[in-house]
C-alpha cells in the first residue's frame, strides 16, 4: 500500500536498538499513547456527484488514522501508531443511506448519512470536506443551510476542494473571506460571489479562519496536507508529517510556479492545437 514511501532505515534502526537495548522497546512502544484516544469526525459532503480526484484527498487524512496505521504495524513504529487519532468518516448526501452517489469516472460512493441525520448535525463533526461537483448544478436549500450551520461553528473546519467552492458560495460561506477555487474559473467566480478576496490565480490553497479552500482537483492533496500540518489539535505534528510522506504529497509550494497569464496561454495553445487536429481529421474523411 505504501510502496517505498516509508524509509526502511527507521525499521533498521529499531531492529538494531532492540538487539542491544531490548528493555527499551517496551518503553518505545508506549511512547505517544494518549490517555484516551481522540476521535476526529470527518464528514464528506456530497449534495451532488463530485470529481473522484477531488474526493480522494480524504484518504490522505484517513492515512493518518490509528485504524489505518494499525494495519501497517509491521512497518510503522509503535510511537506513531499510538499517537494517531481515531478517524470516523461519514459520506453525507441528499439521498438515503445505502444509496449510491454518482461520481465521475463511472464510480459511485455509498451514502452513509442523509444530511438531516442528527449524528452528522452541527456540533457533531470536526471537519466537513466539500469536493467539487458540476458547477452548473443547483443544490437543495436545506442541504446548503446544513453546511452553513456547520461553518458557523468555529470548532468545525470546512475544507472546499476545486468547484466545491460553488457549494460553499451558495451556502453563503464566502462573503468577506480570502478564498481560492479553480484557476480557470476565477473570472466566473468573482462575478458570481462578490464580496470575497480571490487568490485562486496565484495560490493552490488558502485558509481564512475555519474555512479552507483550494484550486482544482489534485490541489485537494495540497490542501489537506497543509490543513493537517496546521491543525495539531486533530493531527499531532509527527502524525501529519508521517501521513503526508506515506502518501507522497504535500511537497508542492502554496504559490503556483507559473502565473495566471502563462496558465491561460498554455490552455489556449491546447485549444488551437485541438482545432487544427480536428480540421486535419475532417479532411481525411
Amino acid at each position: 500500500m505504501i510502496g517505498d514511501a516509508f524509509d526502511s532505515t527507521i525499521n533498521t534502526s529499531l531492529t538494531l536498538h532492540s538487539q542491544y537495548y531490548p528493555s527499551h522497546i517496551g518503553i518505545i512502544a508506549k511512547m505517544g499513547a494518549p490517555a484516551a484516544r481522540p476521535t476526529v469526525r470527518l464528514g464528506v459532503f456530497l449534495p451532488a456527484g463530485a470529481q473522484v480526484l477531488d474526493t480522494a484527498c480524504v484518504d490522505v487524512l484517513a492515512t493518518m488514522s490509528h485504524e489505518y496505521l494499525s494495519l501497517l504495524e509491521d512497518l510503522v513504529p509503535p510511537p506513531i501508531i499510538n499517537l494517531a487519532p481515531s478517524i470516523k468518516i461519514f459520506y453525507i448526501g441528499i439521498v438515503q443511506p445505502g444509496e449510491p452517489i454518482e461520481m465521475t469516472a463511472a464510480m459511485s460512493i455509498q451514502c452513509t448519512h442523509h444530511f438531516s441525520d442528527p449524528e452528522v448535525g452541527p456540533g457533531n463533526l470536526d471537519i466537513v470536506l466539500v469536493p467539487g461537483p458540476d458547477p452548473r448544478l443547483s443544490f437543495e436549500r436545506a442541504a446548503l443551510d446544513w453546511l452553513a450551520a456547520h461553518a458557523a461553528r468555529k470548532e468545525t473546519d470546512i475544507l472546499s476542494v476545486c468547484t466545491g467552492i460553488f457549494i460553499c458560495g451558495e451556502a453563503g460561506l464566502l462573503k468577506g473571506k480570502k478564498v481560492c477555487g479553480p484557476r480557470s474559473m476565477q473570472t466566473q467566480l468573482k462575478a458570481k460571489f462578490e464580496g470575497s478576496t480571490w487568490f485562486g490565480d496565484s495560490l493552490r490553497w488558502i485558509q481564512d479562519g475555519n474555512f479552507w479552500s483550494c484550486g482544482g482537483v489534485t490541489n485537494g492533496n495540497d490542501l489537506v496536507s497543509a490543513y493537517a500540518r496546521h491543525t495539531p489539535k486533530h493531527f499531532p505534528g509527527p502524525i501529519a508529517e508521517f501521513g503526508v510522506n506515506i502518501c507522497d504529497v504535500g511537497d508542492r509550494p502554496q504559490q503556483y510556479e507559473t502565473g495566471q497569464a502563462m496558465f491561460t496561454l498554455r490552455m489556449v495553445w491546447q485549444v488551437i492545437k485541438a482545432a487544427v487536429m480536428g480540421v486535419g481529421k475532417r479532411k481525411q474523411t
